[in-house]
């Protein structure tokens, strides 16, 4: 039988394999450079940006909002808070309670908390918090429906139907894990009264949790790339970039001019914003207004985030890339970044490259000595693009390796997904709602200590990522490791990560 099959590997070598995989090759090495180029491009926009201090207060008119002794409190614009949230048994508190807490004339804002919840005690829960800020004089509505049909999508659209949203000017939104700060408004508002082009006003996330596990800070390392250069970047020269599906605040006059919510991908934040930006209206992105969210800190729930962030754009851009090129409201070259830049080598390539190249052509070359990937190809290229996505999280350069690491092992479920949006097969419209631990982790880490636990050499190990994360880098509530203990520990981390893939995928 073995010989059998090296015969075969023999005869198809020379006139199959090898040209397929220098075809292979040759592709790989163009996609890579087109994502060079799309780093060393927004990265040269952000430097700009930072030496010419082009703030969006500069770039755009910005007052504060002053009280009119005539007209008090009706001078201010009257704004919806929406919080939709599905069995938020964790964070639901923390998500209201902040909330109620924005500054804001208490006339002038309605919170209107969504609530989706299939369990009824976690329903009572949440309905009492609500009554419980209604006491208090804030004027919070509780709305429930009785089907989920379009998830988060559907909700956010059944929560503008209702009769008392007709008054309101403006709707701020936050997920259930989401903590405004008091100014949040202040600081929000005055972009949308001064300026009738601007359609949203998108708050940078903190995480809260960061520093929870390794897998944490790896995450924190890619978004923070998101915010601090792909959003920059898109606010400071397009006027456009995708709506984080939270932290954000629209113009409700905008959001119904798209077209309003709609359920017909799992991003349905980055369907709205692109429909909205092809009727011309303009985003502004605060990179110095923070929002307190929270990372996920189980693989389970990482893993169910990055199949809908990787499956929707790719489906969403199978849905709307004719519609992008025959519109005729915006401009060619805002066009051709929707097409190019922002869905095919944001969303397509990138993940491609970091998957098929890196980690199956590249390693399949060397079986195949007669195919060589050269060296600007395999080491130069690849470290600039690696470098350049590390410079939002400066704090995390030492985790690099770790963190190519971590890359490469989601690699493969990110294509997947991707290639499922796509082609629009399988599970492509499956939305699992991320799994919040809010204060839960830190209790159970305070209330005891778990015990390390051992790696051997080629021992895989099926855990649950809870105890990766308290045994990883140290927990909240838990003793900080010695300086001896933490690369040991970092270590262990990651190998549980790598080889736990297998049991989740």
């Amino acid at each position: 039988m073995e010989g059998q099959l090296g015969l075969i590997w023999e005869q198809a070598r020379a006139p199959v394999i090898v040209p397929l995989l220098r075809l292979s090759v040759i592709l790989c090495l163009i996609m890579s450079l087109m994502l060079l180029v799309e780093r060393v491009y927004m990265g040269v926009v952000i430097v700009f940006v930072k030496l010419f201090g082009r703030k969006p207060e500069k770039r755009y008119k910005w007052e504060p909002m002053k009280e009119d002794m005539e007209m008090g409190n009706s001078n201010f614009p009257m704004v919806l808070v929406q919080i939709p949230m599905y069995n938020e048994k964790e964070v639901y508190q923390l998500s209201i309670g902040a909330a109620c807490g924005l500054s804001w004339p208490s006339d002038r804002i309605i919170i209107q908390v969504l609530d989706d919840s299939t369990d009824p005690t976690i329903k009572d829960l949440v309905e009492q918090e609500c009554r419980r800020w209604a006491s208090k004089g804030i004027n919070i509505k509780y709305e429930i429906r009785d089907n989920r049909v379009g998830y988060k999508a559907g909700a956010l659209k059944e929560g503008m139907k209702h009769s008392y949203v007709r008054q309101c000017d403006y709707v701020a939104i936050f997920d259930a894990d989401f903590q405004p700060g008091p100014d949040y408004l202040w600081r929000s508002i005055p972009f949308l009264v001064h300026n009738p082009d601007i359609a949203l006003v998108q708050a940078r996330w903190k995480f809260v949790n960061a520093d929870e596990c390794l897998m944490t800070r790896m995450q924190e390392m890619s978004l923070d790339y998101h915010f601090k250069v792909e959003q920059e970047m898109g606010s400071s020269t397009y006027a456009f970039f995708g709506f984080n599906g939270t932290a954000g605040l629209w113009r409700i006059d905008a959001l119904n001019d798209a077209g309003g919510w709609k359920d017909r991908t799992t991003v349905e934040d980055m369907d709205l914003a692109v429909r909205a930006s092809l009727k011309g209206w303009k985003f502004v992105y605060l990179g110095g207004l923070k929002v307190k969210s929270e990372l996920p800190s189980t693989l389970k729930a990482f893993r169910y985030q990055q199949h809908r962030w990787s499956c929707g754009p790719a489906n969403l851009f199978r849905k709307m890339a004719v519609e992008i090129a025959r519109n005729k409201k915006v401009s060619a070259w805002k066009k051709f970044y929707l097409i190019y830049s922002f869905f095919l080598v944001r969303k397509i390539v990138g993940h491609l490259v970091t998957f098929i190249f890196y980690c199956v052509i590249m390693p399949a070359t060397l079986f195949v000595p007669e195919v060589q990937v050269p060296k600007w190809g395999a080491v130069y290229v690849p470290s600039l693009i690696t470098l350049l996505n590390a410079v939002g999280t400066p704090r995390s350069l030492h985790l690099l390796v770790f963190w190519i690491l971590f890359e490469n092992v989601m690699s493969l479920h990110r294509t997947k997904a991707m290639l499922i949006g796509l082609l629009e097969a399988g599970n492509v419209n499956e939305w699992v709602v991320t799994e919040k631990l809010g204060d839960a982790l830190k209790i159970k880490s305070g209330a005891k200590t778990l015990k390390k636990p051992r790696v051997r050499a080629g021992e895989r190990y099926f855990l649950n990522i809870k105890t990766v994360c308290i045994s990883g880098v140290h927990g909240r509530g838990s003793s900080p490791p010695s300086n001896k203990e933490k690369p040991i520990n970092q270590i262990k981390s990651l190998s549980m990560v790598v080889t736990g893939l297998d049991y989740y995928s």
